[in-house]
């Protein structure tokens, strides 16, 4: 997909003291709380990363257990002593720009709209006026679809896969993009791959990339999942603690 890029960037993150037994989960921690929300500085949302750590050392000398990981870092002045990591990170990053070709899948249409969905996140709406005339929209007993007059077996449905042009972008609304079917080449991704030889070829070669980037999303989820599930579990212990003080002390 056009939208997505790989990035290299040096970064400091800042950890808690109270973090410092296990630096390189911290680091991942504050990575991970980006997933998904437009970051400027990255212009586009964040949606996998992998990292490491630039001033670490191996120790293995004196008294010290071999093989154990040692982290050179920069303590900040101030009340909360935070110390900063050097992190070196490569980023997976979905940055829409107005008139990329992009891919979605519908989720909701009308006469008057097409609703669609990018990657399981990102929402997009492409207005009656965007829709090529040639499209008609039929009423059915799922909704509705679009039709094309030319060739009746180019539908668009609920849960077609779609390839429009992006006409802008809301980074206030985490990438809410505008889209179009007016251009060639746009349209039901499956009635594309048969019919547009243009289209077709571009797919052939753009399989594997893509397989490999849903792997990478795929498992960033599952770890930022995995992150605020441990963190909740810690708010409801430190609760438990508390309560059980509580009862002590009467």
């Amino acid at each position: 997909m056009e939208a997505l890029r790989e990035a290299e960037a040096e970064l400091m993150v800042y950890v808690h003291p109270s973090n410092a037994a296990d630096v390189r989960r911290a680091v991942a921690r504050q990575l991970s709380a980006l997933l998904f929300s437009y970051e400027e500085r990255f212009d586009g949302v964040l949606l996998a990363h992998e990292t490491k750590l630039v001033d670490e050392d191996i120790k293995d000398h004196g008294s010290q257990v071999k093989g154990k990981k040692k982290i050179r870092a920069t303590i900040l002045n101030g009340l909360v002593p935070y110390f900063g990591v050097r992190v070196h990170a490569n980023l997976l990053i979905f940055s829409p720009q107005p008139d990329m070709i992009l891919e979605g899948k519908v989720e909701m249409l009308s006469k008057e709209s097409i609703h669609a969905i990018i990657l399981g996140v990102f929402s997009v709406a492409i207005m009656s006026d965007d829709i090529r005339e040639k499209f008609k929209f039929k009423r059915k007993s799922d909704g509705g679809r679009f039709v094309s007059r030319s060739d009746r077996q180019h539908v668009i449905k609920r849960g077609t896969m779609l390839r429009f042009l992006v006409k802008g972008v809301d980074t206030e609304m985490n990438c809410h993009i505008t889209g179009s079917l007016i251009p060639p080449h746009t349209g039901s991704m499956r009635w594309l791959s048969v019919h547009d030889a243009e289209y077709a070829a571009e797919i052939n070669s753009g399989n594997r990339r893509s397989r490999n980037v849903n792997i990478k999303i795929e498992q960033n989820e599952q770890e930022h999942r995995i992150l605020k599930n441990e963190d909740s579990m810690v708010k409801s212990e430190r609760a438990h603690k508390s309560r059980k003080r509580s009862i002590e002390n009467r």
